[in-house]
C-alpha cells in the first residue's frame, strides 16, 4: 500500500512546497496569513443586491439526525448554531433538505413541507441569532437552503435499504446496487410533478426566511443524474438541452412563484467512473464499459480525466438564467469519493485513496479557477479544502487573493472546528486539537445507522454511546 505524508508533518512552508514538488502538483498558498479588515478572506463580496461579509462559506451536509417526519432535533439545532457562530458569512444550504418523502437519503433527513415549515423557520432563526450574538450583526450574513431529491441513492424508509428513483439504467451502478437492467425509471410526467415539488418547496423556503435556495446537482443524486442521462429517451435525456430541462424548469418555476427568491446551484463540475476496492483495498476504476464511458458529466470518455466542455456549457446556461451563485464540487461519495472529498482515512465502506489526497484537493481548486477565469461574473464557491488541515487558511487566502474563487467552502471541518473561520479572521492561532484529520467517522457513523457528528474530536459526540459502538465497528 502506498504511504502518503500526513499534513500535520508538513510543519513549514518549505516542507509543503517540497512535498508538492515531489507530487508534481501546483497548489497555491501563502506562507503567512493576514488578519484584520484588509485581509483577503475578510473582504466583502457583492452578489445580486446583497453584500456578504467575508469569503468563508459553510457547505451543506447531509443530516441523519432529524425526526422521521422531517423535523429538526436538538442535534440539528446544535449543528446549525455552530454554523452561526462559525464566522462564515455565506451559509450555503445549511444541509440537504428533501422536497418530498421519497427523496430522502435517509429516514431522518429534514424535509420541507407545510408541516415542517415553522420548525425550519425557527431553525434558521436559531442560526442567525447565534451569529448576531457572537459578531454583533447578521446584516452581512447570507443564508440559503439546499433542496434535494436523492434519486438513485434515496433511503426514505430504512437507513440500510435503497429505494431508488432513477433516470436511466447505469451499466455499473445498477449492478453495484442490485438493480436489474429493467428497473423502472422515472417517467417524464413524474419528473414534471417533481419540478412542481421543488418550486413548492422553494416558496416555503422563502416564507421560512431563507434568502436563496440551492437546486442540488451534485454527488450522484437526482439533479446530478439528469446531467449524465445521455442514454435516456424523452424530454429529459439525450441532448444537453434535454438533460438540463429539469434545471431550467425548476428555476423558471421558482422565478414565477417567488420572484424575490434567489437561486443557486451546487454542481459536481466533473465526474469519473465508479471506483472499487482493488489490491490492498486501494481504489481502482471499475472495468470500462464497451465503447467508453459517456456518463461522466465534466469528464472524459476514458472515465478518469476532466473534460469541462459541458461544464462550461452549464455555466453559460446558469448565466443566461441569472443564476449567479454556483458552488463547485466533484464526483460522488457513493462511487468515487476520493475525487469528491479527499481524505487519508476512508469510511468503513470505502477504499484506500489511489492518489495522495492533496492531488484531489489541487484538482478541485484548479477546476474552480478555470471556471472563474472563464465566468468572472459568476460567484463561485470552492470545495474540498478540509484535507488541507493547518494549511487550509494559507491556501484559502491565496485562492481568494488571486481571484481563483470567490468563497472557500468548509464542510467536515465545521463539525470538529466550527469557529475556524472566526479564528482565522481574528488572526488567532489555530486550535490544532480541533482540526479535522479526515478520519471519515462522520461518514462511517451514519452509513451504519448512527447520527452524524465528529466522534473523534468533538467532546459532545465523544460522550455519546455511538462513539464506543463506532470504535468497535472500525476494529472489525
Amino acid at each position: 500500500m502506498t504511504t502518503y505524508r500526513r499534513i500535520a508533518q508538513l510543519r513549514t512552508a518549505a516542507d509543503l512546497r517540497a512535498y508538492l514538488d515531489q507530487l508534481g502538483i501546483a497548489l497555491p498558498f501563502d506562507d503567512t496569513l493576514e488578519s484584520g479588515a484588509g485581509a483577503p478572506l475578510a473582504q466583502p463580496h457583492r452578489v445580486y443586491d446583497v453584500t456578504i461579509g467575508n469569503r468563508f462559506a459553510i457547505l451543506p451536509m447531509e443530516g441523519w439526525d432529524g425526526t422521521t417526519d422531517g423535523m429538526p432535533t436538538d442535534l440539528v439545532r446544535r449543528r446549525w448554531t455552530n454554523f452561526g457562530i462559525s464566522g462564515a458569512k455565506l451559509i450555503w444550504g445549511c444541509e440537504a433538505v428533501a422536497v418530498r418523502p421519497d427523496g430522502r437519503a435517509n429516514p431522518n433527513q429534514l424535509m420541507l413541507n407545510a408541516d415542517t415549515l415553522p420548525a425550519l423557520s425557527a431553525l434558521r432563526d436559531t442560526l442567525v441569532r447565534a451569529h448576531a450574538e457572537r459578531f454583533g450583526t447578521a446584516e452581512d450574513l447570507y443564508v440559503g437552503l439546499q433542496l434535494t431529491h436523492s434519486g438513485r441513492f434515496a433511503r426514505p424508509l430504512d437507513k440500510k435499504r435503497l429505494d431508488p428513483k432513477i433516470l436511466y439504467a447505469h451499466p455499473i451502478l445498477n449492478r453495484r446496487f442490485g438493480l436489474p437492467d429493467d428497473y423502472p425509471v422515472l417517467r417524464d410526467d413524474e419528473i414534471d410533478a417533481l419540478v412542481e415539488d421543488f418550486v413548492r418547496a422553494a416558496v416555503l423556503a422563502q416564507r421560512a426566511g431563507f434568502q436563496f435556495v440551492d437546486i442540488k446537482h451534485c454527488h450522484g443524486y437526482l439533479g446530478h443524474e439528469f446531467l449524465s442521462a445521455v442514454t435516456r429517451e424523452g424530454r429529459y435525456g439525450g441532448s444537453f438541452e434535454n438533460r438540463t430541462r429539469f434545471l431550467r424548469a425548476v428555476v423558471t418555476g421558482i422565478r414565477a412563484a417567488a420572484p424575490a427568491l434567489r437561486v443557486g446551484v451546487r454542481v459536481s463540475a466533473f465526474d469519473w467512473l465508479p471506483f472499487r476496492k482493488g489490491a490492498g483495498d486501494v481504489g481502482e476504476p471499475e472495468p470500462m464499459p464497451e465503447g467508453g464511458y459517456p456518463f461522466a458529466f465534466g469528464g472524459g470518455r476514458d472515465g478518469v480525466s476532466v473534460d469541462l466542455r459541458e461544464t462550461f456549457a452549464l455555466m453559460e446556461l446558469l448565466r443566461s438564467l441569472d443564476v449567479q451563485l454556483v458552488c463547485v464540487t466533484a464526483g460522488s461519495p457513493y462511487y468515487n469519493p476520493h475525487i469528491q472529498r479527499p481524505a487519508l482515512f476512508p469510511p468503513s465502506d470505502g477504499y484506500q485513496p489511489p492518489e495522495d489526497p492533496l492531488v484531489g484537493v489541487a484538482r478541485q481548486i484548479d477546476v474552480v479557477a478555470q471556471l472563474k477565469a472563464r465566468f468572472p461574473d459568476l460567484t463561485l464557491v470552492g470545495s474540498g479544502y478540509s484535507y488541507l488541515q493547518e494549511w487550509l487558511p494559507h491556501v484559502a487566502q491565496r485562492v481568494v487573493r488571486d481571484g481563483m474563487a470567490d468563497f472557500v467552502g468548509l464542510g467536515r471541518m465545521v463539525l470538529s472546528y466550527p469557529d475556524l473561520p472566526a479564528d482565522v479572521l481574528a488572526g488567532a492561532e489555530l486550535q490544532r486539537k480541533r482540526i479535522c484529520r479526515t478520519f471519515s467517522d462522520c461518514t462511517t457513523a451514519p452509513r451504519n445507522g448512527m447520527v452524524s457528528g465528529c466522534y473523534p474530536l468533538d467532546p459532545f459526540y465523544k460522550q455519546r454511546p455511538e462513539a464506543q459502538a463506532l470504535v468497535a465497528l472500525k476494529q472489525q
